[in-house]
């Protein structure tokens, strides 16, 4: 892999490195279209790297870390947009160990790109003091220098930056003599005198090539860095032709450079002089800068790498501490600068005791630390390395111990706090950075004050910019009354004789100038006590040109070709002028040649000479006249008329048989600036150099037919557009030939009409096109096939278009051709007719045998058979499949051509769809008849025979209570689906009961169960083989009974009786269940009269010790009818006790049409809204839910049904005891009002029972509320 080679990304700090030799179409190396940035964040916060990465195929993204993995989800969080190009990492929570070098790597199978980000954590507040306190100062600082030199040893070299040869040598030719010794140093060049030799050789070459372009070259300036960070270099050119092109290369490759300084690389050119710059300096704009006029190297320079100044790579971050706490600031920078300083508010730190100030080994990070920080130390540091510079504010805060009062008498640093804590909302409120100077936050416009005024002004003076004349105020607002005050301007008080007017109106201060002079421009400082607040004020007085100057020139200026053009500009100005001159909005810049645009600036006036107007130099021109009092336009129109240019071709020469040619063009694309009164036209026989005149076109017309052509020769013609200024420029075409009558041309392919051994019979189609009107015969031409040889068949051109050709030798094949003749002579031969043997026809082959399948799937059908019989016909020599869908009648084939095996296997098809399969067997002769089967055949997969899954927790039998919901899933396996079928008792199920099947499961659900169901339910697999299997499962339904009472009471006996139901016929059994306080149900089978084991006397809590029950006594049931009130049946009746802290469940079951609304009162009170307790309703049945009663709960509770027809209700009484007692039995009556009840009013039914806790739920199950 290190062979392979490296790729240049589009944005720099990304390394590409290509994998594969080479790399398909449409197919690319990963590459980052954004990279993760370095950030500095404080501890606690989040850090959020994105990537966006490109590449096909879709690159994979990885994330890695100097520190370790990041294998930890709830620290490192990654993520990216399914589909999407984003890809982020997340760190959550940071901690100082968390700095480091995180690197991004895209990977694909042509390459991989990476790329890294720093992130560096800022420790501030106690933590960073405790962490100071148990470590020594010293150990911490050698700790840390241990940790970077360790960093810096695991870096990887930087990669040696290539420099070709040749460039070395174009820079030592235009560098000084002085440096030629350090050059050659820095590039290892030892034969110092050979260099000098070889350098001579090349200036001579070197000059010989820039006299083509140039007339001379002088005052080579090489790059030097300004102060403000900008690398400058310049040349003075005399270029033979201004027009010439001018090109910027670094390293050997073209740099694109702008004329104006919104570009990193622009050229300033005045005159002669080309002023080239690089703003925005980084590392990687260090190289060597080469200057070229067309293809020739005029100067070289080079951008030293120590020359870039530093950039602030991570910035300082606003650092709070208590007060006698530490602060700490760092800032990293792109390179190691010794010169750096700190400063505090705007002066100069010196270090000592409390002002800590280091750097890291590498000469990049500058630490500066604020021992015990006071209030006084508040304030803006900053660090600056001569052209860029980092701000940050430190804001020291009061313990926890002491409150706001300890900031002084004065009110000074309580200001200051106050006034860091909101100036810091304020800049992220407004958008700004937020390392800038807290005093700027309280600026209200552009103008500042001092740090100490900021607890005295609630608003500061402004700078004002106002045009020469007009009025001018200067206010400032103070927060206290500091006295009168004091104005300067310049550092020199004023007065009222400066022709100013002092005003205060409470808090504020004005100043106020009633017709600004351009003298009073300055900086105004107004100063109250010990504070001051400062402001520029500017006097606009721009150059003011005439106005009948710039009526003259709204009119367009038309001047002809070729002749000189001067525009003079006079302007009035106090102030020095800059004349700026602009073509079309480019820039125009004065030229020394004697031919390109000239401009001049004198006192009073702007020149513009053209010295030879030409068609380019037309369009808008305007001169900006600046001063610094302002700015003014002025434009102007230039036409410049001229001959037009060619007409628009191409030219185009058309033939026309009988009629000459026609020519055709297009007007021209400029027509000098006059109209086109018409076109002259042409024409030159070849061979020959006179022009012959051939006739005029109208303006309006771009076409023209010269009919004074001979047929059989070439001509060239050309066209001219005239006008007022004379005929332009010729359109020429390219010598045609005017073609003679036209041959006709190519018959068609000969199709064979039959072929034996005694000869073979073609036909074909006259030619059509110019020539074939006349057609005498045809002649007829043959080849053996593989041969490039044509023989003709006849002598005499044929009549017809069919032949017999005889003359043929058996068995060999042969290609025929047919030529048209006319009477201009023969055409072009028409293409060759397919191979054909010349030998008897052969029979077609008989039916092929024993067609069968054998194999299928889900999308294919395998077919085989045998050929057919050598009785029926000759030998097959392909056989051909075809299908026919079970809802179609058209065959198609099931493949190209044929099939040359006796085994075919048909893909695509649809799964489980029927199809007709056919096979024919082919030979020269024909098709012979083809054999179908006689069955359709599916693309089924594997059949699986039906089974049902059973395991150990399958049950045959079902036992629910009525009312309840039966669901019976059964689970099977089979393929492909069969067909499921339920029946109960042997017999299609009855309504009401719901069947569903899907996916190997099928269910039975009975939504309601009665007696009535129960019974043994059987559901049944049948395949589509016929095959079939059967599972059974027994359900029984218990019913309740209805009516019953306590008939005889003796001692602890009691025998109670009640109505007995029928289901189809036959007695049902019962289970009778007894339950006292806290215990579960007994139970035990019996006729319709049963006996209770009762308890001696009632009693707070019993429990159950021995069997108690005696033995079922038989009496006489008597059967009732199911009854049902006329609005409602009692179902909340009665008195129901319950333990504190359970849960009560009342219900009832509501009938009626339309529907009725349900609500609950308690003591005649409604309960909806009560958090307490919630209600359900479903499917009639209506529930109140008190989830843990207390003693507040007891009361009568009543639920009201109503609808449009009526209304109904139901009440009962709930008593929520500490101990449980049985109270007596009472039964609260039930009471209807309403109108008569014709549809179905409200009423109450018997709701279905609920679940009835076992003895194994340890009373904990939910229970209603047990009547007395």
């Amino acid at each position: 892999m290190a062979g392979k080679p490296w790729r240049k990304s589009s944005l720099p700090g990304v390394s590409i490195r290509q994998l594969a030799e080479e790399v398909p179409e449409g197919c690319s190396t990963p590459d980052f279209e954004q990279k993760p940035v370095t950030l500095a964040l404080q501890e606690g916060k989040n850090a959020v790297f994105r990537a966006v990465v490109c590449g096909e195929p879709r690159p994979e993204v990885r994330w890695q870390s100097s520190k370790g993995d990041l294998s930890n989800s709830s620290k490192f969080q990654i993520s990216s947009a399914p589909g999407g190009k984003e890809h982020v990492l997340q760190i959550t929570k940071l901690t100082g160990e968390d700095s480091g070098l995180y690197r991004c790597t895209a990977a694909n199978a042509y390459g991989e790109a990476a790329c890294s980000a720093r992130l560096t954590v800022i420790e501030v507040g106690f933590r960073k003091k405790r962490k100071r306190q148990k470590e020594p100062q010293e150990d911490l600082r050698k700790e840390l220098m241990d940790f970077r030199k360790l960093l810096k040893k695991r870096a990887p070299p930087a990669p040696e930056k290539k420099v070709d040869l040749e460039q070395v040598w174009q820079l030592l030719m235009t560098a000084d003599r002085k440096d030629y010794e350090q050059i050659c140093m820095k590039y290892g060049i030892v034969d110092f005198r050979g260099m000098l030799r070889k350098l001579q050789e090349m200036k001579k070459e070197q000059e010989d090539k820039m006299a083509q372009y140039i007339n001379a070259i002088s005052n080579l300036r090489h790059i030097r860095v300004t102060k403000e960070g900008v690398a400058t270099f310049d040349l003075e050119l005399d270029l033979k032709d201004c027009e010439s092109k001018i090109y910027l290369y670094k390293d050997g490759e073209m740099v694109p450079y702008g004329f104006d300084n919104l570009t990193k690389h622009c050229l300033r050119r005045l005159g002669k002089r080309y002023h080239f710059l690089i703003q925005d300096l980084r590392p990687e704009d260090s190289g060597i800068y080469q200057v070229k006029v067309e293809d020739t190297v005029v100067f070289s320079t080079e951008l030293e790498a120590g020359a870039i100044p530093a950039r602030v790579v991570v910035p300082l971050a606003e650092a709070h501490c208590e007060e006698q706490g530490d602060a700490v600031f760092e800032c990293t920078l792109s390179r190691p600068c010794p010169g750096a300083a700190w400063q505090f508010r705007h002066r100069p730190l010196q270090p000592g005791d409390r002002f800590e100030v280091s750097v890291s080994p590498d000469g990049l990070t500058h630490r500066l630390v604020v021992r015990g920080a006071r209030f006084s130390d508040m304030g803006l540091y900053s660090l600056g390395t001569g052209v860029h510079a980092s701000s940050a504010w430190l804001v020291v805060e009061a313990g926890k111990d002491k409150g706001l009062q300890t900031a002084g008498a004065d009110g000074h640093h309580l200001g200051s706090r106050r006034g860091g804590k909101e100036g810091r909302l304020d800049v992220y409120g407004q958008g700004r950075d937020a390392t800038q100077s807290p005093t700027s936050r309280y600026k209200p416009g552009t103008g500042s004050f001092s740090t100490e005024a900021r607890g005295h002004f609630s608003q500061g003076l402004a700078d004002t910019e106002v045009r020469l004349g007009e009025p001018a105020t200067l206010s400032c607002t103070l927060t206290r009354d500091l006295g009168r005050g004091a104005w300067f301007k310049d550092g020199v008080e004023l007065t009222t004789r400066d022709g100013v007017v002092f005003e205060q109106e409470g808090l504020v201060h004005r100043l106020l100038l009633a017709g600004v002079q351009g003298t009073q421009a300055g900086r105004y400082t107004f100063v109250a006590g010990n504070q001051q607040s400062e402001a520029t004020l500017t006097v606009q007085d721009p150059p003011t040109i005439a106005p009948d100057v710039t009526e003259e020139l709204r009119e367009p200026l038309l001047v002809k070709a070729g002749r000189p053009v001067t525009v003079k500009i006079p302007f009035q100005s106090r102030l020095p002028v800059q004349a700026a001159w602009r073509k079309d909005g480019a820039e125009l810049v004065g030229s020394g040649s004697t031919r390109g645009a000239q401009v001049a600036l004198g006192d009073g006036w702007a020149r513009l000479c053209l010295p030879s107007a030409r068609r380019k130099d037309r369009g808008q021109y305007s001169v900006t006249l600046a001063s610094q009092g302002g700015s003014v336009q002025a434009t102007l129109t230039l036409q410049v008329t001229d001959k037009p240019e060619p007409p628009q071709g191409p030219l185009e020469v058309q033939d026309l048989p009988g009629a000459g040619v026609c020519l055709c063009w297009r007007p021209p694309r400029d027509d000098g600036g006059r109209a086109v009164q018409h076109y002259v036209v042409e024409r030159r026989q070849a061979g020959r150099s006179t022009w012959l005149q051939v006739g005029e076109a109208p303006a309006d017309s771009t076409t023209f037919t010269d009919t004074g052509v001979e047929r059989g020769r070439k001509y060239a013609f050309r066209v001219r557009a005239v006008t007022s200024e004379g005929a332009g420029e010729a359109l020429e075409s390219e010598e045609v030939l005017v073609a003679p009558e036209a041959l006709p041309g190519a018959p068609s392919a000969p199709a064979v009409l039959s072929a034996s051994s005694r000869g073979i019979t073609l036909t074909w189609t006259a030619p059509r096109g110019p020539g074939s009107a006349h057609v005498l015969g045809y002649l007829v031409e043959k080849r053996k096939a593989g041969s490039s040889t044509w023989t003709a068949v006849n002598d005499r051109p044929v009549p017809d278009r069919r032949w017999m050709v005889v003359d043929l030798r058996p068995g060999w094949q042969y290609e025929f051709r047919v030529t048209a003749v006319a009477p201009s002579g023969p055409g072009e031969p028409g293409p060759p007719s397919e191979a054909v043997f010349a030998r008897d026809p052969m029979r077609p082959p008989g039916p092929v045998r024993n067609l069968q399948v054998t194999d299928t799937s889900s999308t294919s059908v395998t077919l085989s058979w045998a050929g057919p019989d050598a009785q029926d016909g000759d030998a097959a020599q392909g056989y051909v499949v075809e299908l026919c869908r079970s809802d179609s009648v058209q065959w198609v084939p099931c493949h190209t051509g044929t099939v040359p095996t006796t085994t075919y296997t048909a893909k695509g098809l649809r799964p489980h769809e029927g199809y007709f399969v056919r096979v024919t067997a082919v030979n020269e002769g024909g098709q012979g008849q083809p054999v179908a089967l006689d069955t359709l055949v599916q693309a089924t997969p594997t059949t699986v025979c039906p089974k049902f899954l059973v395991d150990s927790r399958t049950k045959d039998s079902l036992l629910v209570k009525a009312g309840d919901t039966v669901s019976v899933p059964v689970s099977f396996e089979a393929a492909p689906m069969p067909r499921v079928t339920w029946l109960k008792d042997g017999l299609p199920l009855p309504k009401g009961s719901v069947t569903t099947t899907k996916d190997g499961l099928t269910q039975l659900l009975i939504p309601v169960a009665s007696v009535s169901d129960s019974g043994l339910y059987t559901v049944a697999l049948r395949s589509l083989q016929g095959k079939e299997v059967t599972r059974s499962l027994r359900v029984r339904v218990a019913g309740e009974a209805v009516g019953h009472r306590c008939r005889e009471r003796a001692g602890p006996m009691v025998t109670g009786e009640w109505a007995s139901e029928m289901a189809g016929g036959v007695s049902l059994h019962y289970a009778v269940h007894t339950r006292r306080s806290g215990r579960g149900p007994g139970a035990c089978d019996g006729h319709p009269s049963f006996t209770l084991c009762l308890l001696p006397e009632p009693a707070s809590e019993h429990s159950l010790s021995g069997p108690l029950s005696l033995p079922c006594v038989p009496q006489k049931a008597r059967v009732k009818g199911p009854r049902r009130a006329a609005c409602a049946s009692q179902v909340l009746g009665g008195c129901w006790a319950m333990l504190r802290g359970c849960e009560c469940c009342m219900s009832c079951a509501v009938q009626g049409w339309p529907r009725p609304r349900v609500t609950w009162f308690k003591n005649a009170q409604s309960l909806e809204g009560n958090p307490a307790v919630y209600s359900t309703d479903l499917l009639g049945v209506c529930s109140l839910v008190i989830p843990s009663v207390s003693p507040e709960d007891s009361g009568e509770y009543t639920a009201v049904a109503e609808n449009t027809l009526g209304r109904a209700a139901s009440s009962a009484t709930l008593i929520v005891i500490g101990n449980a007692g049985r109270p007596s039995w009472r039964q609260a009556g039930l009471v209807g009002t309403g109108g008569e009840p014709q549809e179905q009013p409200p009423a109450f039914r018997e709701p279905p029972e609920g679940p009835v806790p076992t003895l194994g739920d340890g009373g904990q199950g939910r229970r209603s509320p047990a009547p007395v």
